[in-house]
């Protein structure tokens, strides 16, 4: 039997990644931090960085628990923002 998966978007850009990637590049700027500098702390390239923030990479959550550390901020308040917008959507669906 095929299930049909209505939540997922498919997208690496959907409305609800963007909140969170906006997020993590307002965070990163706000401490005067480059995607290099963010890059190097992860053990990585800095397009790592770059391809999260321009939504074309998605980031997992233990990237976001590691990115969210390596800044000094609260993972949970971009969580909330994600679950704001992602109700949101929900919502005009309905």
């Amino acid at each position: 039997m095929k299930v049909k998966n209505t939540v997922t978007t498919g997208s690496v850009s959907s409305p609800a990644a963007k909140v969170l990637t906006q997020y993590l590049k307002r965070q990163r700027q706000e401490q005067g931090l480059t995607m290099r500098e963010i890059g190097e702390r992860m053990n990585g390239p800095h397009s790592f960085v770059g391809k999260i923030e321009n939504n074309e990479r998605r980031i997992d959550i233990v990237e976001y628990a590691k990115y969210c550390q390596l800044l000094g901020i609260d993972a949970m308040v971009g969580f909330q923002l994600v679950m704001e917008q992602v109700k949101a959507e929900l919502a005009q669906r309905s």
